[in-house]
């Protein structure tokens, strides 16, 4: 193993349609890496889960503060005041005691109960979907459901006025960019730009909620509450913006990625149809087999030792979950195969792990089951109708559309 200049090629065309053989050649002869682009790449799961387990830095790693995009990313913010700044103190981008304070008391709203209550918001939301494709016949998936059908789920949970809804969506497939390892100047602009004018629409809402408050989420955020400590207007802004950003593309790439990998796989899509018994399992298998996103990021805060190799203090550091999610030494030598029995599915590492583990992982889980259960068991004979387009993201990996034709 050495620090020298490594062989991961991100944006070479074949890494963006399949980077699974990329990662299992770079586990295998050179799992921990130096990139000649500055920051550090760990392949293998130990040492990926091991990463998110310690205390190392999530502040200042947003690609909109790295390296050459720190000036623009100034040139676009200047002065703005916090208000205006949608990420500008996320728990996402925040280290303890910070995060541990946000997390603490955006969980007060955010609980496991708020989610049981939507299953059946989220059900109807699918079958009525369903109905617009068995209609229509052939569809973009894509389009279809697996797009509307998270934004509008996090929505009804916020309590969002519905004039805001149309344009929040927009905004957040731009946001979301900021997740991509190495955007372009032009993109960060775009980004900010979006950045700012979701947080504007946010503190609108956010004002109109306290003056009509109701049994959602939103104005459980605003009333949340621990021993005299509750969230600054900065703070619930960077909340909200951070669980639509966050709880919309992934989810529309966990549906997109699983629908795919089924229609690639009917022999699985089979054996689900006939199992309700593996339908959270099934989930898992599709969360390892394609994970929704594809790396995580950190900031070494003092030496950090690896495989025998150390990675100085102040070292931006890449994790592959995705390259973790097919180590042969965790899943096997079928770690490559989909599996929707697989014994071990859910130690993939697709909503990463310690104190930063996905909060909502709970919904975007519940979300998958109910869109893909529902969707080949109404549909046994779901056949592509097309080639889907890739979406070409090296973090945020899922398709574009999904042409399906149902009869």
């Amino acid at each position: 193993m050495t620090d020298t200049v490594v062989s991961f090629q991100p944006f070479d065309p074949s890494f963006l349609a399949d980077p699974y053989p990329q990662y299992e050649a770079l586990r295998g002869s050179v799992p921990v890496e130096r990139h000649e682009f500055g920051f550090w790449a760990l392949w293998r799961h130990a040492d990926v889960t091991a990463m998110l387990k310690d205390r190392l830095s999530v502040e200042d790693t947003n690609v909109t503060t790295f390296g050459p995009m720190r000036e623009v990313y100034d040139e676009i913010y200047g002065e703005a005041d916090m208000q205006r700044r949608g990420g500008g103190v996320s728990m996402l981008d925040r280290d303890p005691p910070d995060h541990t304070r946000l997390r603490r008391l955006v969980s007060q709203a955010f609980t496991p109960k708020t989610v049981e209550r939507l299953v059946p918001v989220i059900q109807d939301l699918v079958d009525e979907a369903l109905d617009r494709i068995a209609d229509e016949g052939s569809v973009d998936l894509i389009e279809a459901l697996a797009f509307p059908l998270p934004f509008a789920v996090i929505s009804e949970m916020m309590g969002m006025p519905e004039d805001n809804v149309d344009r929040l969506r927009e905004l957040s497939s731009l946001i979301v960019r900021s997740l991509e390892p190495v955007p372009d100047a032009e993109v960060v602009r775009q980004i900010l730009a979006a950045d700012i004018e979701m947080a504007e629409r946010t503190a609108e809402a956010i004002a109109w909620k306290r003056q009509h408050p109701a049994d959602d989420l939103l104005t459980a955020l605003i009333n949340a509450e621990e021993a005299g400590d509750a969230l600054t207007d900065e703070e619930l802004i960077a909340q909200v913006v951070l669980l639509y950003v966050a709880g919309h593309e992934t989810t529309v790439n966990l549906i997109g990625n699983g629908t795919l990998a089924l229609l690639n796989h009917p022999e699985q899509a089979a054996i689900w149809r006939d199992r309700p018994d593996l339908d959270d399992n099934a989930v898992e298998e599709l969360l390892r087999y394609d994970s929704p996103v594809q790396f995580t990021r950190r900031v070494t805060l003092e030496d950090y030792e690896v495989d025998g190799l150390t990675i100085p203090k102040g070292c931006f550091v890449m994790a592959s979950l995705g390259s973790a999610n097919r180590d042969e030494a965790v899943f096997g030598p079928d770690a490559g195969v989909i599996k929707l029995d697989r014994p071990n599915a859910k130690q993939h590492a697709s909503f990463g792990g310690g104190v930063h583990h996905c909060l909502g992982n709970a919904l975007s889980r519940r979300e998958a089951k109910a869109a893909l259960s529902s969707l080949f068991r109404r549909f046994p004979n779901l056949v592509l109708a097309g080639t889907p387009t890739r979406n070409e993201r090296i973090n945020l990996r899922g398709v574009t559309d999904l042409p399906v034709t149902v009869y």
